[in-house]
């Protein structure tokens, strides 16, 4: 098999494997925000945390960084928790607060990144750190497409819920926001015990 082809598949199965929940949780949370209307920052906001983690994976992949995964596993949920946080409390959105959320997600992007440098790691066994390019320019690009087809679903029910079924946008982002944050403080209560 081609290894991009192959890296892009692992990357687009990685997204969407329900062992790494905590992935899926984050982007939907991340989302909760936004109406299909503003698919536009969503993009930029979903590609911001991607360059993040790629930033984290290519460090790891080329050995210059090491983590302590559980370190790391607490980290990811309070990440979670955070967004769900600041989805619930923040008025109104201003440009600069968007400009927030980008920060926020490029910045939770690399400690979600040394969540998966584990992973990336041992696909990348044997592999020379000249050989990193392919794979992990692939491997990021399966993730993106993957995050990508799952937000435009959970817009599109966004869509319908609040458009046809006449629910308040701040009542869908109270629920997601606030389930997203149940599910992070349990996964912290996990990763502590």
């Amino acid at each position: 098999m081609n290894e991009f082809v192959f890296y892009l598949k692992q990357g687009i199965s990685h997204i969407t494997d329900l062992q790494g929940i905590d992935h899926l949780v984050f982007i939907i949370t991340l989302c909760a925000v936004y109406q299909i209307s503003q698919w536009k920052k969503t993009l930029i906001l979903i590609t911001a945390f991607t360059i993040g983690h790629t930033v984290t994976l290519a460090l790891s992949g080329l050995s210059i960084i090491s983590v302590n995964q559980q370190l790391i596993e607490t980290l990811i949920p309070i990440t979670i928790l955070l967004t769900a946080i600041y989805n619930i409390v923040k008025k109104q959105t201003s440009k600069n607060q968007i400009q927030i959320n980008y920060f926020l997600a490029l910045f939770f992007g690399l400690i979600h990144g040394m969540g998966f440098s584990n992973f990336f790691r041992s696909m990348m066994m044997g592999i020379s750190d000249e050989s990193i390019i392919v794979p992990l320019f692939s491997f990021n690009l399966g993730i993106e497409f993957g995050q990508l087809v799952i937000i435009g679903l959970f817009l599109l029910i966004n869509f319908l819920l609040t458009k046809v079924f006449s629910i308040q946008h701040r009542d869908w982002n109270l629920v997601v926001s606030g389930a997203g944050g149940g599910i992070a403080a349990t996964m912290i209560i996990e990763a502590l015990i």
